[in-house]
């Protein structure tokens, strides 16, 4: 099997990653983590990274004060490096230029705590408990320059119970995070996912509408033959 060969980019403790790297140690599985960036030096998944073996790079974003496009070519000197295929963005923590983003057009993935085009940006969690909404969840997409705005790839619903508070909420979230991380990886690396417009199109079909979701749902769902 020719295995994709990825990097995972974070600011902080990488637990999309760890599921990620968990994930590809399935030797039938079309991905391999080939390195594990930050631009942040007190990343704890740094530490995770290199305990599973995985090269790690630093590139840190305040060493090029507020030239981003310097960053961005160090970033991309990295990658570049470990012939990485495809990039995954797991909690990290920069607004990625136009430029760059295209380099990556459909080979750079985020994860996003909720389901967009719901709550977008940051606290999500405060957010939708605010908003009084029964389902919250996660979402893989293709990233664009718009912040939380690509072709979605995958999504996970879970209830918003009576009584829930944002680490609670939070906790529920990110354990579908991990489950439609790796799964949306898996698809994109065996080449089923297209584009259509602002959609994606798995397998050549759309994902169901996304505003019907029920809580416990992981869209698109596959067979243990991944199809």
């Amino acid at each position: 099997m020719n295995r994709k060969r990825v990097a995972v980019l974070i600011s902080g403790r990488g637990s999309n990653m760890a599921a990620l790297i968990e994930a590809a140690k399935d030797k039938t599985y079309p991905a391999e983590i080939v390195a594990v960036i930050s631009n942040r030096p007190d990343a704890g998944g740094l530490m995770v990274a290199r305990a599973n073996g995985i090269t790690t790079e630093l590139v840190d974003h305040t060493a090029f004060g507020k030239d981003r496009t310097a960053f961005e070519s160090a970033l991309q000197a990295a990658l570049e490096k470990h012939r990485v295929e495809i990039v995954c963005l797991a909690g990290f923590m920069r607004l990625l230029t136009a430029g760059f983003v295209k380099q990556w057009q459909h080979r750079i993935l985020n994860i996003h705590p909720a389901l967009l085009p719901a709550f977008k940006g940051l606290d999500t969690h405060r957010r939708a408990l605010e908003a009084g909404v029964k389902v919250h969840g996660a979402t893989v997409h293709f990233v664009v320059p718009e912040m939380d705005s690509g072709p979605i790839i995958a999504q996970a619903a879970v209830n918003v119970r009576p009584g829930d508070n944002e680490k609670d909420l939070a906790a529920r979230v990110l354990k579908a995070e991990h489950q439609i991380y790796s799964l949306a990886l898996k698809l994109v690396a065996e080449g089923r996912v297209n584009t259509d417009g602002d959609r994606c199109l798995i397998d050549g079909a759309p994902l169901p509408n996304t505003k019907t979701l029920a809580a416990g749902t992981i869209i698109p769902r596959c067979s243990s033959t991944g199809k």
